[in-house]
């Protein structure tokens, strides 16, 4: 139990420090014209918000000192 705590949270530190520096994103397709069966799409990189990387970062940090302190 303790090495997961420690691997999961090193990896949610890890992610949220990715996400905080700006290289977090997402992308998302909308419909713009559609006619029967023929459709105009355009596709749209949209960035993750910076707080879930700080909680991301918050929650990681915890984890993996929580699973660095656990005695046994």
């Amino acid at each position: 139990m303790r090495a997961v705590l420690i691997i999961l949270g090193l990896l949610l530190l890890a992610g949220g420090v990715w996400v905080v520096f700006g290289n977090g994103s997402y992308q998302t397709t909308d419909t713009l014209l559609q006619i029967g069966s023929a459709k105009i799409t355009a596709t749209h990189d949209k960035a993750i918000p910076s707080w879930i990387g700080m909680a991301s970062m918050a929650v990681g940090a915890l984890m993996a000192l929580g699973g660095f302190l656990k005695k046994g």
